[in-house]
């Protein structure tokens, strides 16, 4: 086993920088030191790794296999240090913990913004780390240990999770003003299908729940554009390229009546629940446990 702890940041900062690079002068700059200082550190480390990580080429250095895989491990390990001071530095000033929240498209636009100011408002030396993703992957990083908490869609399973009722939505068809279909006031989804469709990307849980309600009718969804986020429908749809279908509450309020219209979609499928999911409520943070609480009693329950 060989002993690596001699490396230091200043040298792994420099094999991240020269992989980017592939120069050795551009590498150095960015490191703020000397060509031939920076030549000696690289040296060092593949005396202590016992690996060839350059090629040295008449314009430049090219990555060995080795090179590309420790400079890798050096981006991590960089990336973890400067988390740890970034929570050093909130510790020292009054943060007591931080949250990590993954949450899909849908909690992220219609409901976090409000609900996580009102948590806040009551714990201000709490940090939460909120990042966007799709449901598959929000359940992944939850069960992988990559965030505390995650928000997702219905449709998608999560056996291994801890999951309670976050918020409930309700599904819209979204047409121009102009199209035929923004003179009802109500439709199936099967009503719809014979129109091109503006979708979100592949791997989104709404554009799974409507393509499998599609099929359980027999047609298939018309997908003419995809994109990656719910402006971007709406403005393809006001742009005449199709229709879509949105959680209503996830609209800008200025497009409705203006240049858009939400027709109200019958389908069961189309009323929502939004989970929130944990992999061990037990084994939380007082901090992470405080939120997951807060958000696992803002709805309602269900009548009926």
């Amino acid at each position: 086993m060989l002993n690596l702890l001699p490396l230091d940041f200043v040298s792994l900062r420099l094999l991240v920088l020269t992989a980017d690079h592939q120069n050795l002068t551009k590498a150095a700059d960015a490191a703020h030191m000397t060509v031939s200082a920076a030549s000696k550190r690289l040296a060092e480390l593949e005396r202590l790794t016992q690996c060839t990580l350059f090629v040295r080429l008449p314009r430049g250095l090219q990555l060995t296999p080795a090179g590309k895989g420790l400079a890798e491990h050096a981006r991590q390990l960089l990336e973890g240090a400067q988390r740890m001071a970034h929570d050093a530095s909130d510790y020292a000033s009054g943060v007591r913990g931080h949250v990590r929240l993954f949450a899909n498209t849908s909690a992220v636009i219609q409901f976090l913004p409000q609900d996580l100011t009102c948590f806040l408002s009551t714990n201000p030396h709490v940090r939460i780390g909120l990042e966007e993703a799709l449901s598959e992957m929000t359940i992944e990083a939850v069960e992988d240990g990559r965030a505390d908490i995650g928000i997702f869609a219905d449709n998608i399973p999560a056996p291994r999770l801890e999951v309670r009722p976050y918020r409930r939505d309700r599904l819209v068809v979204l047409v121009p003003q102009a199209h035929p279909l923004a003179r009802r006031e109500r439709v199936h989804l099967v009503d719809t299908l014979d129109y091109d469709y503006v979708a979100l990307n592949q791997g989104s849980s709404l554009l799974r729940r409507i393509s499998d309600a599609a099929t359980r009718t027999g047609k298939l969804l018309k997908v003419r554009i995809q994109v990656s986020s719910f402006d971007g429908i709406c403005r393809m749809i006001d742009a005449g390229l199709g229709i879509g279908i949105l959680p209503l509450g996830s609209v800008q309020p200025g497009l409705l009546d203006a240049k858009l219209r939400a027709i109200t979609l019958e389908d069961e499928w189309a009323a929502r629940t939004l989970f929130v999911g944990v992999a061990d409520a037990a084994r939380l943070s007082p901090e992470a446990a405080n939120l997951f609480s807060y958000l696992s009693d803002l709805e309602p329950p269900a009548l009926g």
